[in-house]
């Protein structure tokens, strides 16, 4: 699944471990979500959509060929 956490983190001016902090995760946990190299539980990802005021599919892009 991809995800747009890097660009609208970057656009709302916020760094990496300032994010997790509010997140509640480690900063290692964002890292891995904006490559790509860790996919979200359902609360986690509802909790960062709420966050920049989006829907879950605004911020993940679900890839069905997967």
């Amino acid at each position: 699944m991809k995800n747009r956490i890097e660009e609208i983190r970057k656009e709302k001016g916020i760094k990496q471990e300032d994010f997790a902090k509010l997140m509640g995760v480690s900063r290692q946990t964002i890292s891995s979500l904006e490559t790509g190299k860790y996919n979200p539980s359902i609360f986690l990802a509802y909790k960062i959509a709420k966050y920049f005021e989006m829907t879950i599919e605004e911020v993940f892009i679900f890839d069905e060929e997967i």
